[in-house]
């Protein structure tokens, strides 16, 4: 891990050195040196101007205690982002990419109050529900399936193979989707994450998750759906709908950054490879290292200021963007003596107050099972390029590899079954862990999953 004194401001040429303007948090120069311009950024004090996307502008709060201030105070800093100044003036491009992220919806994300506790309070019991057992046994069934996949190629994109999959294929479990469902979330999902088709990605998503909803309306079962259903909150029809966006589409992405941001460590860094440790214990250090220095979701939880406000030196205007930067608030230097001395869980990877990730246990589960599986199965895996040579997908609020290529000795697949187009197939081409995008091929990883497991 780089050290803050070697982060003396932005690489040169970098649009960061602009005085009087804001920094921008989008772009290749971001993505490929975060922590210089969180260097940088500390010269403004606890939050500094920056911008999420052009003609979006926030202040990114980049101090432990100040992020905790706003986090744990949701009388003076709300998280409704119907409160968003700029945007109520018409002064957002509608078509911004980082709409999606923070325009409001009726979920227990955007809400405050009573509101968020009616719809939060849905949500964790609900999840308290999960059997814990039967998940860990449903991740090592979907992680052998999808290594199955490409294990007698002897090499592997450890993301488009394997990170990105997982996540969604295992909550289609705990969500009770049948295989044609199931089939078209995973495009839904897939298409919204990489940006491809998105429109598309996106109907395909709302319609799926409508269809979901009415038949766990009819036929509820023993998953996340159907609890949420039952529960005494009485959530509507749209309110399941935008629960189900946030619990599996929030859920996945960060999930599918820690493995494979845990794995980039066990496969390059000297502190992990070839350590002493068991390989469980290695596994859930590399995961810790993941969420203290590089968050999966890096700068996120935007709060609007109640009233104008300051914060350690910083001025705070009411309805303006307020964005919480786990990854800098986590490396503050501030903290460089007391993080030795701070839980393991310190750090703000989870969120912290009100609204921090409810999910964080199955999550950690379900991530750890994913990696050991993957090293169990193959034990001599290293990485496939130079680990220069790797590249970061540009964005303001992720941290997450555009790939990881990997070699390991082929290993010959006995139960190898290719995955078979969804029934009553509507002509959705999914994406598929063997490669590409998948424009060619009908094939449904929901699908070919169950059919690989009644073998």
């Amino acid at each position: 891990m780089q050290s803050h004194s070697e982060f003396q401001g932005p690489p040169p040429g970098c649009p960061a050195h602009t005085d009087g303007e804001r920094v921008p948090l989008h772009g290749p120069e971001f993505a490929a040196a975060p922590e210089a311009f969180y260097e940088h950024l500390r010269q403004y004090g606890a939050g500094a101007p920056v911008e999420l996307a052009p003609g979006v502008e926030a202040t990114l709060v980049t101090d432990y205690a100040a992020a905790l201030r706003v986090l744990q105070n949701p009388d003076a800093f709300a998280r409704d982002s119907r409160r968003w100044r700029a945007l109520n003036e018409g002064q957002v491009p509608l078509d911004s990419p980082v709409l999606p992220m923070m325009m409001y919806r009726p979920n227990s994300m955007f809400s405050d109050g009573a509101e968020h506790l009616r719809l939060r309070q849905a949500v964790t019991d609900s999840l308290a529900r999960i059997d814990m057992h039967r998940m860990s046994r449903h991740v090592d069934r979907v992680a052998s399936y999808l290594i199955e996949q490409f294990s007698s190629r002897g090499k592997a994109d450890l993301i488009s193979d394997y990170a990105q999959w997982l996540p969604l294929l295992v909550f289609n479990d705990l969500f009770g989707c049948p295989a044609e469902i199931g089939d078209r979330l995973v495009f839904g999902f897939s298409g919204i994450f990489d940006g491809v088709d998105a429109e598309k990605a996106n109907e395909v998503l709302t319609e799926s998750l409508f269809e979901l909803v009415a038949l766990k309306r009819a036929h509820p079962g023993d998953d996340v759906t159907s609890w949420l259903m039952a529960h005494q909150a009485n959530l509507s029809d749209e309110e399941m709908i935008h629960q189900l966006v946030l619990l599996i589409g929030a859920g996945a992405e960060p999930m599918q950054n820690i493995i494979s941001s845990a794995l980039r460590l066990l496969l390059c860094d000297e502190n992990y490879a070839g350590g002493q440790h068991s390989a469980g214990v290695l596994v859930d250090d590399a995961i810790n290292d993941v969420l203290w220095n590089s968050p999966p979701i890096a700068n996120y939880a935007t709060h609007y200021p109640v009233q104008d406000v300051e914060i350690a030196g910083t001025k705070l205007t009411a309805g303006d963007p307020v964005v919480i930067s786990f990854a800098a608030a986590n490396t503050d230097p501030n903290l460089s003596v007391g993080r030795q001395t701070l839980s393991k869980r310190a750090h703000l990877a989870w969120g912290a107050g009100p609204h921090a990730c409810p999910a964080k246990d199955p999550a950690l589960l379900i991530s750890v099972r994913a990696i050991e599986k993957l090293l169990n199965i193959l034990p001599d895996i290293e990485l496939g390029v130079p680990e220069e040579s790797l590249t970061w997908r540009p964005g303001p609020f992720h941290r997450a590899l555009n790939a990881l290529p990997a070699r390991f000795t082929p290993v010959p697949g006995e139960r190898r079954l290719a995955a078979p187009a969804p029934a009553g197939d509507r002509g959705v081409e999914t994406a598929s862990p063997q490669g590409g995008s998948g424009k060619s091929r009908k094939n449904s990883w929901w699908s070919g999953f169950l059919s690989w497991w009644k073998v």
